[in-house]
């Protein structure tokens, strides 16, 4: 398999599971709590989850750059939930509508996964002063 498709898989995979860690709090939440609460638990949870996918991300792999991955890990989420979650499961754009119930969470993948990304990057590129020369 070509070295730049399992990079594309790598990134699918961890933005999958970053949507359906998020998704699985809108499910759960609809059912066990108003709808109010679970997207304010939503939107607290949103860049804890996509924190530590871009933490192991960085970590392990760190094919993009962090803008790159902020990027693609947000467009990602809105084109799923454009086309899944509204056009297919909702039919309706309603969600659209909620800023806590879409734009903010929107927005907080981006920032997570961009923060991480810097964070983790700035720390591996930093020189390891704790080593004497010898």
């Amino acid at each position: 398999m070509d070295s730049l498709v399992k990079k594309i898989i790598v990134i699918a995979i961890h933005t999958l599971i970053g949507w359906a860690l998020c998704a699985a709090i809108i499910g759960i939440g609809r059912n066990v709590t108003t709808m109010e609460t679970t997207l304010i638990v939503h939107a607290i949870g949103v860049p804890i989850i996509f924190g530590i996918i871009s933490l192991i991300y960085f970590s392990k792999f760190n094919f993009t750059m962090p803008l790159v991955t902020g990027i693609i890990f947000l467009g990602s989420a809105i084109l799923i939930d454009f086309f899944v979650v509204a056009l297919l499961l909702e039919k309706s754009f309603n969600m659209f509508k909620s800023p806590i119930g879409t734009w903010i969470p929107f927005i907080l993948i981006f920032l997570s996964t961009y923060i991480v990304g810097l964070i983790v990057t700035k720390t591996r590129d930093r020189p390891d002063l704790t080593k004497t020369k010898r």
